[in-house]
Protein backbone atom coordinates (compact mmCIF):
# COMPACT_ATOMS: atom_id res chain seq x y z
CA UNK A 1 0.00 0.00 0.00
CA UNK A 2 1.38 3.30 -1.30
CA UNK A 3 2.62 5.96 2.02
CA UNK A 4 -0.04 8.56 0.69
CA UNK A 5 -2.99 6.46 1.35
CA UNK A 6 -3.99 8.25 4.18
CA UNK A 7 -4.17 11.85 2.38
CA UNK A 8 -5.40 10.36 -1.39
CA UNK A 9 -7.98 12.78 -1.09
CA UNK A 10 -5.74 15.77 -0.68
CA UNK A 11 -3.50 15.03 -3.09
CA UNK A 12 -6.31 14.30 -5.82
CA UNK A 13 -7.81 17.83 -4.57
CA UNK A 14 -4.04 19.57 -5.30
CA UNK A 15 -3.47 17.49 -8.55
CA UNK A 16 -6.78 19.13 -9.76
CA UNK A 17 -6.20 22.42 -8.76
CA UNK A 18 -2.99 22.15 -10.88
CA UNK A 19 -4.65 20.80 -13.55
CA UNK A 20 -6.90 24.08 -13.68
CA UNK A 21 -4.15 26.46 -12.97
CA UNK A 22 -2.19 24.53 -16.12
CA UNK A 23 -5.45 25.07 -18.32
CA UNK A 24 -5.31 28.18 -17.63
CA UNK A 25 -1.97 28.87 -18.78
CA UNK A 26 -2.65 27.60 -21.97
CA UNK A 27 -6.02 29.58 -22.00
CA UNK A 28 -3.49 33.06 -21.34
CA UNK A 29 -0.99 31.87 -24.22
CA UNK A 30 -4.07 31.59 -26.48
CA UNK A 31 -5.09 34.75 -25.75
CA UNK A 32 -1.78 36.04 -26.30
CA UNK A 33 -1.49 37.65 -22.23
CA UNK A 34 2.14 39.32 -21.71
CA UNK A 35 4.61 37.10 -21.34
CA UNK A 36 5.56 37.34 -17.95
CA UNK A 37 2.49 37.33 -16.69
CA UNK A 38 2.51 33.55 -18.49
CA UNK A 39 5.94 33.10 -16.54
CA UNK A 40 4.59 34.16 -13.16
CA UNK A 41 1.39 31.76 -13.07
CA UNK A 42 4.07 28.64 -14.57
CA UNK A 43 5.96 29.67 -11.30
CA UNK A 44 3.18 29.12 -9.52
CA UNK A 45 2.26 25.63 -11.07
CA UNK A 46 6.07 24.48 -10.54
CA UNK A 47 5.90 25.64 -7.14
CA UNK A 48 2.52 23.58 -6.52
CA UNK A 49 3.66 20.65 -8.39
CA UNK A 50 7.13 20.65 -6.16
CA UNK A 51 4.94 20.99 -2.85
CA UNK A 52 3.00 17.91 -4.24
CA UNK A 53 6.18 16.06 -4.88
CA UNK A 54 7.73 16.84 -1.40
CA UNK A 55 4.86 15.77 0.38
CA UNK A 56 4.53 12.32 -1.48
CA UNK A 57 8.61 12.05 -0.95
CA UNK A 58 7.78 12.30 2.79
CA UNK A 59 5.25 10.52 3.38
CA UNK A 60 7.05 7.29 1.21
CA UNK A 61 9.97 7.89 3.45
CA UNK A 62 7.66 7.73 6.81
CA UNK A 63 6.16 4.52 5.82
CA UNK A 64 7.37 2.36 2.53
CA UNK A 65 10.90 3.47 3.54
CA UNK A 66 10.52 3.07 7.29
CA UNK A 67 8.38 -0.28 6.98
CA UNK A 68 11.36 -1.81 4.63
CA UNK A 69 13.68 -0.81 6.80
CA UNK A 70 11.34 -3.19 9.64
CA UNK A 71 11.57 -6.04 7.18
CA UNK A 72 15.24 -6.12 6.36
CA UNK A 73 18.40 -4.51 6.31
CA UNK A 74 18.79 -5.16 2.70
CA UNK A 75 14.73 -3.83 1.48
CA UNK A 76 15.66 -0.76 4.07
CA UNK A 77 18.80 -0.40 1.92
CA UNK A 78 17.42 -0.81 -1.01
CA UNK A 79 14.26 1.52 -0.58
CA UNK A 80 16.64 3.98 0.80
CA UNK A 81 18.84 3.86 -2.57
CA UNK A 82 15.38 3.64 -4.58
CA UNK A 83 14.22 7.29 -2.37
CA UNK A 84 17.87 8.79 -3.28
CA UNK A 85 17.55 8.20 -7.01
CA UNK A 86 13.92 10.00 -7.02
CA UNK A 87 15.39 12.62 -5.06
CA UNK A 88 17.94 13.25 -7.08
CA UNK A 89 15.16 13.13 -10.64
CA UNK A 90 13.72 15.75 -8.45
CA UNK A 91 16.42 18.07 -7.88
CA UNK A 92 17.21 17.58 -11.88
CA UNK A 93 13.81 19.08 -12.71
Amino acid sequence: MPGYTGTKDEYLKRLRRIEGQVRGIARMVDEDVYCIDVLTQVAAVTKALQAVSLGLMEDHLAHCVVDAARESQEAGDAKVREAAEAIARLVRS
